[in-house]
């Protein structure tokens, strides 16, 4: 059998979908592991008895909230993706000494495995747990670009082959994209489209499943995990707007930050999850203006429940969940990759797309009235759902692989 050896970022997004395929691998009889900056995170995901390497990662900091565009994408390559591959490297290399893996794995994002494969020789493969840099999103800034190709030239001099030539975030033997063509549209190179990497998950939440009304539809909104200090003013704008609609929807609230605690009237929950006064809890037609406000969700186990629609910043992990099981979305997408996502979605059907920083509550629940009411955004989601699920998902990557070990053993 063989070892593999997942490299990822100290991201949630970029984790969970290496959990399933390192599941189907262990079925199979290989052994995996895992490297990434922030050890507890990677094995709190990974689950009990996962081998985890720590490793160094980037300088603490954080990106200015307003930066958009260009500057923000340029801002996190030169804050963020750079340095983080820098200080991963010298533990990516003591974890590859130390496991010695047949194939290494290494996220789009995590530099540091791509050049350490290359330097030592080892077959490696692209965790593509995003699409949109099949897009190529630096069309358009040549500046950007070339400052980046030098940037990365650095970088590989430094830890990879000098020699070489390949992009870091496109393995010559295999990237593992966990979409479709469906919604991702066509890719050049070695991508395999597998579809959702969708395995189960711990559920630390305590969510108030008894809460939730069966008589209404559930509208689910949640910006992600790295969006908390960006969130305060679309959250509350989802709260009016849905609560405008209480008498036929029921909105579940993420909010990690707290950024709504305190004043809930109207039955609406706490970010603690202790409930607030007021009444309006009732079912259907009630007239209640209940939201459920709470820190966290277990995602995948309430879109199994049954979700009319999902709210988010259009992050690939969440619209890939909700498509999975054939929900539609309206998309509001805040930066990095998600305005390419967001117009996967809307190009695709299954969704519609309003302005993160300045969409009103009128023009919010007008999206979800037409998400929830229009039956043919509802269709495209099952289309999307259909394809990704022949798409083998988890099963599908730990095959290829296992090929690509086979191929290199």
């Amino acid at each position: 059998m063989s070892r593999f050896l997942f490299v990822v970022p100290p991201l949630v997004g970029h984790i969970n979908p290496t959990v399933g395929v390192a599941a189907a691998l262990t079925a199979r009889g290989h052994a995996v592991a895992w490297v990434c900056p922030e050890p507890e995170l990677a094995g709190r995901l990974a689950g009990p008895g996962a081998t985890v390497f720590g490793c160094a990662g980037a300088p603490p900091g954080e990106r200015p909230a307003d930066l958009r565009g260009p500057e923000a994408l340029k801002f996190l390559w030169e804050w963020y993706l750079l340095p983080l591959a820098e200080a991963m490297a010298p533990g990516v290399r003591a974890a590859v000494a130390m496991f010695r893996p047949d194939v290494v794995i290494a996220d789009q994002q995590a530099f540091a495995g791509a050049f350490t494969a290359e330097r030592l020789g080892l077959p490696w493969a692209t965790s593509a747990t995003t699409s949109a840099e099949f897009t190529d999103p630096l069309a358009g800034l040549p500046k950007v670009r070339e400052w980046l190709a030098e940037r990365l030239a650095g970088l590989r001099a430094a830890l990879g082959d000098p020699a070489g030539g390949t992009d870091p975030r496109f393995s010559p033997h295999l990237v593992l994209a966990f979409s479709t063509p469906e919604l991702a549209g066509t890719a050049p190179g070695a991508v395999r489209w597998v579809g959702p990497s969708v395995a189960a998950r711990p559920d630390p939440s305590g969510f108030p499943w008894d809460r939730l009304d069966p008589g209404r539809s559930t509208v689910l909104v949640t910006l992600g995990t790295a969006n908390t200090g960006v969130g305060r003013r679309f959250l509350d704008v989802c709260r009016s707007a849905l609560r405008e609609r209480a008498d036929r929807v029921q909105a579940v609230l993420v909010d990690p930050g707290g950024t709504l605690s305190g004043g809930y009237g109207d039955g609406t929950s706490g970010a603690d999850g202790r409930h607030g006064g007021g009444g309006g809890g009732g079912g259907g037609g009630g007239g209640g203006k209940d939201v459920l406000v709470v820190p966290s969700v277990p995602q995948l186990a309430l879109l199994e429940r049954g979700v009319g629609a999902v709210v988010c910043h259009a992050g690939h992990n969440t619209v890939c969940e909700a498509l999975w099981h054939g929900v539609p979305l309206v998309v509001a997408p805040i930066r990095d990759d998600q305005p390419v996502v967001a117009g996967q979605v809307v190009d695709a059907g299954a969704g519609v797309r309003v302005r993160f920083g300045r969409v009103t509550a009128q023009r919010l629940g007008d999206a979800v009235d037409a998400v929830l009411d229009d039956p043919a955004y509802r269709a495209a989601a099952t289309r999307i759902s259909t394809a990704f699920r022949a798409a083998g998902g988890a099963s599908a990557a730990a095959t290829h692989l296992a090929d690509l070990a086979r191929e290199f053993g």
